[in-house]
């Protein structure tokens, strides 16, 4: 519905306007990802709620080796990066990324981020694959809703004929 009326007000598509909301997003993402820690401090409970999600998806997220929060007192808590570390996550697995990929992204990072340059490259050959897999697929979409328009149409003229 949100979209649809930024749609109409640009005068774009929706589905442009969902592109340019989830491009949006990416780079906040991004952005996020790029503060420094700033020692400002997060709790679970907090972060289920600013993302949407589950206790259980976070945990899960940890027993996976995504997340590593600090304990305080048996307290699970967490910093500005491990809040940007999950922003990642679930960005990345709302494009479809693996669980195993996004942790072989996260941990090319590095402790400091001495590995960046190896992740941007590998994010490169990723995304450079899976818009060649969805070019490629848009393409059998088109010609497929191309040939259904022609029966379509064929049979409403044999249908107008009778």
């Amino acid at each position: 519905m949100v979209l649809q009326r930024v749609a109409r007000k640009t005068g774009r598509s929706a589905t442009v306007a969902a592109a340019a909301a989830a491009a949006a997003g990416a780079r906040e993402v991004l952005a996020s990802h790029r503060e420094s820690d700033t020692g400002e401090l997060f709790g679970i409970t907090e972060l289920c709620r600013e993302f949407g999600i589950t206790l259980r998806t976070i945990r899960f997220y940890e027993d996976r080796g995504l997340l590593a929060p600090r304990r305080v007192n048996g307290t699970r808590v967490y910093t500005r990066r491990d809040r940007a570390r999950l922003a990642l996550i679930l960005r990345s697995k709302a494009i479809g990324a693996s669980l195993t990929d996004i942790k072989h992204y996260l941990d090319l990072y590095g402790a400091r981020g001495e590995g960046r340059v190896q992740q941007l490259k590998w994010v490169l050959g990723k995304t450079d694959a899976a818009i060649a897999e969805l070019e490629q697929r848009r393409e059998h979409i088109d010609a497929t809703l191309a040939e259904l328009r022609l029966i379509n149409g064929e049979v409403r003229r044999q249908l107008e004929a009778r």
